[in-house]
């Protein structure tokens, strides 16, 4: 099984989001990157860049597929992680630390209550697999 933090909260499309003050970190579950196989290519929001929840925010790129990012919640990328441009397989390696995404300085707190707790999302996975 899947590693599942459950202190973050996660999209149906398998993104998490870690609140950390007013800063969201993001990433991709380990179920997705399990999915992907190898990443070897991530294409990430530009720094500065206003997105809304939902919004494209970035592709990852495996040998098998290219799969969209997408934002978890609304507000401006204030950080990105640079080590994924000459790393992308730290995604695969620590898709929950060494290998986020960006970062976003949230707007709406509210929407993280429209986000999946881990349980919620394990729910997800298990009823995908049936």
């Amino acid at each position: 099984m899947s590693e599942l933090p459950n202190e973050l909260k996660y999209l149906a499309s398998h993104e998490w989001a870690r609140l950390e003050g007013d800063i969201v970190t993001v990433g991709i579950s380990d179920h997705a990157q399990e999915a992907m196989g190898d990443l070897v290519y991530v294409e990430l929001p530009d720094m500065g860049a206003e997105l809304h929840a939902n919004d494209e925010a970035g592709v990852v790129e495996s040998v098998k597929a290219a799969s969209d990012i997408y934002a978890p919640v609304s507000g401006t990328v204030v950080a990105i992680n640079e080590t994924l441009e000459d790393a992308p397989e730290l995604v695969n390696q620590n898709p929950y630390y060494d290998g986020w995404l960006f970062q976003i300085k949230l707007t709406d707190p509210a929407e993280l209550e429209d986000m999946l707790t881990a349980e919620d999302y394990k729910a997800q996975l298990d009823e995908e697999e049936d």
